[in-house]
């Protein structure tokens, strides 16, 4: 079982989150929370287009827990920004939601030929 914290503000996404984790879902009410509510969690998972979030990500990845950040495929700043704060993942919102199940360690990508990859930081490391 997995534990994730979250700021994801929109109820769709929440839901396609809460759906795919079989642990437990905190979802912080707002950006400053989540340092609070991340420790001695599995993965925190952060909406990067949402205001605050980059503020508190330097913080989040101080406690060593591993951050999936997703966001707009044209918003490359922020992706950017995101890494350098060091968030552990950074991908575009469609890729994230395509693979959540793998990015949370639930299931294995399958690839061509090889044996299943694991999540892995390096993924999408230019998206």
């Amino acid at each position: 079982m997995i534990s994730v914290v979250a700021y994801v503000p929109d109820l769709m996404d929440r839901s396609r989150i809460t759906g795919a984790v079989t642990g437990s879902v905190r979802f912080a009410a707002k950006p400053d929370e989540l340092v609070a509510l991340a420790a001695g969690c599995d993965v925190v998972v952060v909406d990067l287009s949402r205001p605050g979030v980059l503020d508190v990500l330097a913080d989040v990845s101080a406690l060593g827990v591993r951050t999936i950040g997703f966001g707009s495929h044209v918003d490359a700043d922020t992706l950017d920004e995101a890494r350098a704060a060091g968030c552990d993942q950074v991908m575009a919102r469609s890729v994230f939601f395509s693979r959540l199940s793998a990015l949370l360690g639930l299931t294995a990508l399958p690839t061509a030929g090889g044996p299943p990859l694991r999540a892995h930081r390096s993924w999408l490391a230019g998206s």
